[in-house]
């Protein structure tokens, strides 16, 4: 019934036939077949037919607006019908590391078959919560990493500048070591698990200030130490992209500071697109 109906919108909208069906890619003959059907179906003439115009009847433009609502109905049907095909990721990641995760999602959904990532930014104690309940089936972790999963697509971030407030005595430094600080205090997370870089700097400085429980998202660190609040250890990644004039990035001498990254997945959830995850992840960092 849907062609029929495609039949009646056309020709309403050509006011011809012949018109209809080449745009229909139909003969005129099964463009009048499905037009005949309507009628009697609905028990009402659609159209005056006249030897050089069509024209709609009464019926015809009151059932119109109908027909043509069926039409898009149809094809939002088939859209989504589409896209539900799709398998869908839900993926945690530090959004740190957002412009690795973005080019990942790019190429799952280019692939053949297409896979659609849910992004979910997330800190190293949310992420890790949300794959032991079972709320995303991988993530991108910091180390350390939970016991029992699988973890591949490893990666370092190194941790050598040291932000400072633009317009403090650190600014004008060209180097600095922890023992520099003095009474400065160095932002760092409440989680800082054994053999993290949170966990090493804690060590190190004399004085801190906690500003959360993780330490994945720079944006609000960065506006304390613009602030005046601390100084913050700040990884490369961030260094290269964040530019403010209110802040400083000064070279840290803290030893070799490195933060590993990892991609980690349940077990349990290992489907085909998990595993096309784990393989682009894999294929994203060998050609950066």
């Amino acid at each position: 019934m849907l062609r029929d109906v495609a039949c009646f919108v056309r020709v309403a909208e050509r006011a011809s036939f012949s018109g209809a069906a080449h745009d229909l890619r139909l003969s005129q003959p099964a463009v009048s077949q499905a037009i005949g059907r309507l009628e009697r179906s609905f028990g009402t003439r659609l159209f005056e037919r006249g030897n050089r115009a069509v024209r709609l009847t009464g019926p015809g433009r009151a059932l119109l607006p109908y027909a043509e609502a069926l039409l898009a109905a149809a094809t939002a049907l088939r859209d989504e019908a589409a896209r539900q095909a799709v398998p869908t990721i839900r993926f945690a990641y530090p959004p740190l590391v957002g412009p690795l995760v973005a080019r990942v999602a790019r190429r799952l959904a280019a692939r053949t078959p297409a896979v659609d990532v849910d992004l979910r930014p997330a800190g190293w104690s949310a992420a890790t919560a949300a794959l032991g309940a079972g709320d995303v089936p991988a993530a991108i972790l910091s180390y350390p990493f939970p016991a029992g999963r699988p973890t591949t697509a490893r990666f370092q971030v190194p941790v050598a500048h040291l932000a400072v407030p633009a317009g403090g005595p650190l600014a004008a430094r060209t180097l600095l070591r922890p023992a520099d600080l003095g009474r400065h205090r160095m932002l760092l997370p409440a989680t800082r698990p054994p053999g993290s870089t949170w966990a090493r700097l804690a060590a190190l400085v004399r004085q801190h200030r906690v500003v959360g429980p993780d330490l994945d998202d720079f944006a609000a660190p960065l506006d304390l130490v613009a602030a005046g609040a601390g100084v913050l250890a700040t990884p490369r990644l961030v260094v290269e992209t964040v530019r403010r004039p209110d802040v400083r990035f000064v070279p840290l001498d803290a030893g070799d500071l490195r933060t590993t990254y990892g991609l980690v997945w349940a077990p349990e959830a290992a489907s085909p697109a998990v595993m096309a995850l784990v393989a682009t992840v894999q294929e994203a960092l060998r050609t950066r």
